[in-house]
Parts: C-alpha cells; sequence; structure tokens
C-alpha cells in the first residue's frame, strides 16, 4: 500500500488547488493522510478525487474540516499497520515518549503542525511529519511524505520535496 501524507496546506492562502508536483504523488497513492491545517474541506474534498483521504483536525482549520469528519486524533491500521495521527506532537524535546505515551498500541504516527519534515524511530515507533508541501517557512524545500506499506510493516518512508 502506498500512503501519501501531507500537513499543513494552509488553504486558500497557500493551496488554490493541487500543485503538479503533489499531484503526480496522489495518483500513485492508495490512501492519503492529511496531518492537520488543511484550513478549508474543499481541499479533502480535492484529495479525495486522487484517494480515500484520513484527517485530523490542525490550529487553523475551519468548522467544515470538522464537519467533513476530521477529529482532532485519530487511529486506523493500513494494510496491517496500526496507525496514529495528531496535528501538533508537543515540543521536540521528549516528542518519542510522548507519543508512545499517547498512542501506547501504534507503531507509526503522524503529525504536522512544525511545517519541518521530520522521520525518527526508537526501533518500536516511529513518528513522522511530512513537512508542508505549500507553506515551507524556513525549510529548502515544500515536502510531502511517502509511507510504503507491506505485510502490516513499514517497508520504506520518505520525505520527496516538491518544490
Amino acid at each position: 500500500m502506498r500512503v501519501v501524507v501531507l500537513s499543513d496546506t494552509h488553504a486558500p492562502r497557500r493551496w488554490q488547488s493541487c500543485p503538479p508536483a503533489v499531484a503526480g504523488w496522489l495518483r500513485q497513492a492508495d490512501v492519503i493522510l492529511h496531518a492537520g491545517d488543511v484550513c478549508t474541506a474543499a481541499v479533502l474534498l480535492e484529495l479525495a478525487q486522487y484517494a480515500p483521504v484520513h484527517a485530523v483536525l490542525g490550529n487553523n482549520d475551519c468548522a467544515d474540516v470538522a464537519e467533513w469528519g476530521a477529529l482532532a486524533t485519530l487511529q486506523l491500521e493500513l494494510a496491517g499497520l496500526k496507525v496514529a495521527m495528531i496535528h501538533d506532537s508537543g515540543p521536540a524535546a521528549g516528542r518519542l515518549r510522548r507519543m508512545r505515551a499517547t498512542f501506547p498500541s501504534v507503531e507509526l504516527v503522524v503529525f504536522g503542525h512544525s511545517h519541518i519534515p521530520f522521520d525518527d524511530s526508537d526501533g518500536s515507533l516511529r513518528i513522522f511529519n511530512p513537512g508542508s508541501p505549500t507553506d515551507r517557512r524556513r525549510q529548502p524545500h515544500g515536502t510531502l511524505g511517502v509511507l510504503d506499506i507491506a505485510d502490516g510493516e513499514l517497508a520504506g518512508a520518505r520525505i520527496v520535496a516538491v518544490t
């Protein structure tokens, strides 16, 4: 299963419509995860034209994102892999420990908020922030994440530059 992970798209200020480089990855997706700050549900409807979408609420999301169905946190299973999503994972210090305490039964936590791509593991839990494809802030590139899951295992995870 190929999962494309987005966060912090910040429509309509930053995301007018799906950027071509992002669309190229979305065409390969079996599932799309959005880790919050979509800002408007129109983005989620646009993403759903490519693949099924799961999203969590960010601190800048409008009421229509919650009405679409996004929750503050989400736990789901993708091809046998136990995954959790949250927008803001808190300070960098102690993040792995904190995410393990928050989501004790998962193998992967996807988060956003900082716009800083991040991928770390303690051997039993992996935490993954795809960055932002449209609002890179002080990062050199806009980014998204690509996860490959096979037989209940995370076979690959990478951060991809799209700008």
